[in-house]
């Protein structure tokens, strides 16, 4: 088992399964170049005809927290602060929807923001009980991203989306398998064991067949992703520049609620 490095990720394909992990512990916050790294991987791995399907992780204590807005700007994380100027972030983000082999996400623990809407480009998701997952982005005064707004209600519902996306609430492991927002709940030593499984069962089968019921079940997601990150950064571009965004950063770094006053 060869492992390839792409910046701060790593792959290693072992019995026609590749094993993708994420290098940013303990958060693995995300920018526009890990995510870049992480298409590159897929695409390799896409045109690899022994890999058959892939597991996504991440060492550390978090899955992905998404971009870490404490330190950064949404613009800067974003790479443009014009809706004209197009969003470097979210093109690579359609990139990997676009992925055309079967992904199975092992979530060990917080998927936030941005990096819940990387754990949905997954076809699955194994988590542990200390798995939290939240759209939190009204608590920094700004609006959801990553196609979230098209993934999280195709994957849950809309009324259910709606309560992440208005609340900003923590939905825990064991949320998330009744919602079905997860589709195994094991125990963390056993999480990466669990996630490699279900892939192996992927990849036993006939790999022509897999690769063309997916298409089919998956079409056109990745042009709708691409539709709704140009509408999703038309809103925060305009939201990033309110007082509200501000105060919101601020309280995240403080670790209390936001002060927001509608401006």
């Amino acid at each position: 088992m060869t492992e390839q490095k792409y910046g701060d990720a790593s792959v290693a394909l072992n019995d026609n399964v590749a094993q993708v992990e994420i290098h940013r512990p303990p958060h693995n916050y995300f920018d526009v170049q890990l995510i870049r790294n992480l298409a590159d991987a897929f695409n390799t791995l896409d045109a690899d005809p022994a890999c058959r399907a892939i597991v996504l992780s991440a060492e550390g204590k978090s899955f992905c927290a998404g971009a870490n807005f404490v330190e950064r700007s949404l613009s800067s994380t974003a790479g443009s602060d014009s809706p004209r100027g197009g969003n470097p972030l979210y093109s690579e983000g359609v990139r990997l929807f676009s992925c055309k082999k079967p992904v199975v996400a092992a979530i060990q623990g917080a998927a936030i923001g941005g990096g819940l809407g990387l754990a949905l480009v997954a076809d699955f998701r194994v988590v542990s009980p200390e798995a939290r997952f939240a759209a939190n982005f009204v608590k920094i005064g700004i609006h959801p991203g990553f196609g979230l707004t098209h993934t999280l209600p195709r994957l849950i519902g809309q009324q259910a989306a709606n309560l992440m996306f208005y609340t900003g609430r923590r939905i825990t492991g064991e949320e998330a398998l009744a919602w079905g927002l997860a589709d195994m709940l094991v125990e963390p030593a056993r999480l990466r064991e669990a996630a490699t499984g279900l892939a192996k069962e992927i990849a036993e089968n006939a790999p022509l067949a897999v690769l063309s019921t997916r298409a089919t079940m998956r079409r056109g997601l990745a042009e709708a992703v691409k539709a709704q990150t140009d509408l999703e950064f038309v809103e925060q571009n305009w939201l990033s520049k309110t007082e509200d965004h501000r105060e919101g950063v601020k309280a995240v770094a403080e670790r209390r609620p936001g002060r927001f006053i509608g401006k």
